[in-house]
């Protein structure tokens, strides 16, 4: 990227993590510039092509037992109407989602999230939540992964439990949680969610509005792990962002439900023939060009390296963690007691990274290392010698 003096910068924040494709990739522009001509806009209650293969195109990603998409302007309504969906399907009202969370910042949406953006905006009703396993600051006083793991199900179990099992039509979980630190699942810990889902008749809502379409080096985060949700929700990576768009991916027994029942949802924009080209731009090219292959290679590989080193060399890291090209760097004052770098000092260091020409991520005491998933492994050898000389002046 190049600002309005002609400085470069390197792209390490993918924007908002969306662009994961890279910016103006000519095969997605083409693509919208070719729809433009042929179909510019039309109502979402007529069927147009672009939809159909978009549609398509999104569902052969799908695990199996997956029927239709819903499309969305974005991940937060997209959250809004898998919420939506169910508790028409259960016909229950509560949704349970993690204090560790962000799922968007519309009416739902927002109170669904968990961090402390929700608090000025509660305004729906229906919402619980819980602590989910962030083991380097622990809720559950473990001490290895194992432990995490088993205490924040029965954490979760109790919250199920307490709010009434009958009353919970969705747990809503990030796959991988991105805004709140990338924070990666323990073993067997979505297993077991999904297994409590299971027990107590309540959906499983997978949000992989950020994780999703090649940011970890799967098409979906999930499929890290062993577990397929009833809905999954996505928005971002699945066009870069190019046009605003996003959705819902239904399983065939929620579709079922709703072939004669009035889903009361729906948005003027759903499947603009804008947008849905530039998905089928999007997902082809990343099909043609091994974009999510790139990612697992690149990003596991010598991105993953690379921060292990930073955090070896620099006593302010206090933990390093992610997969593909979603990572984290921890920054931290003090190792031992895991005391957050403070703002003033996490101002300084992005000043820095921008003066170098590192265009990066910053979340509280973190650095989000999340850049295209076609960078290469020469651009991350740039990336994170700025980032060791960065790191390196503060003191």
């Amino acid at each position: 990227m190049w600002d309005y003096a002609g400085k470069e910068y390197l792209d390490f924040s993918s924007q908002l993590v969306n662009t994961n494709i890279g910016h103006q990739h000519p095969k997605v522009v083409a693509a919208i510039q070719a729809q433009a001509e042929t179909l510019a806009t039309v109502a979402p209650a007529h069927a147009n092509l672009a939809r159909g293969e978009a549609a398509k195109r999104i569902l052969q990603r799908a695990p199996g037992g997956f029927g239709k998409v819903f499309f969305t302007n974005a991940g937060a309504d997209a959250n809004e109407n898998a919420m939506r969906m169910a508790r028409g399907f259960t016909g229950r009202d509560k949704i349970l989602s993690a204090y560790r969370s962000y799922h968007g910042n519309t009416g739902a949406a927002i109170v669904a999230t968990g961090d402390p953006r929700r608090i000025p905006n509660e305004f729906a009703r229906g919402h619980a939540h819980f602590f989910n396993p962030y083991l380097y600051r622990t809720d559950f006083w473990a001490t290895n992964e194992a432990e995490e793991c088993e205490r924040a199900l029965q954490h979760l179990q109790r919250v199920i439990e307490c709010e009434g099992a009958a009353s919970i039509a969705a747990i809503l979980l990030e796959s991988i949680p991105g805004t709140a630190g990338v924070l990666i699942p323990p073993n067997g810990y979505l297993e077991g969610v999904r297994k409590l889902a299971d027990q107590y008749g309540i959906l499983l809502i997978f949000d992989e509005v950020m994780a999703g379409f090649g940011r970890t080096g799967r098409w979906f985060a999930f499929e890290h792990f062993e577990v397929t949700p009833d809905l999954i929700v996505f928005a971002k990576g699945v066009n870069s962002g190019y046009v605003p768009a996003g959705g819902v991916i239904v399983s065939e027994a929620i579709c079922r439900h709703f072939d004669d029942q009035m889903f009361f949802g729906g948005l003027t924009y759903s499947g603009h023939p804008l947008a849905m080209a530039s998905i089928v731009a999007t997902l082809d090219a990343m099909r043609d060009e091994g974009v999510v292959e790139n990612a697992d290679r690149v990003g596991n590989g010598a991105l993953a390296k690379g921060l292990s080193q930073l955090a070896a060399d620099h006593a302010i890291v206090g933990e390093t963690r992610g997969l593909g090209v979603f990572h984290a760097l921890e920054l931290v004052s003090d190792r031992r007691t895991r005391t957050p770098l403070p703002a003033d000092d996490m101002a300084k260091l992005k000043s820095a990274l921008l003066t170098k020409g590192l265009l990066p991520f910053v979340i509280e005491n973190r650095i989000h290392i999340v850049p295209p998933c076609i960078v290469s492994e020469a651009e991350v050898e740039q990336g994170l010698a700025i980032l060791d000389e960065a790191l390196g002046a503060v003191k």
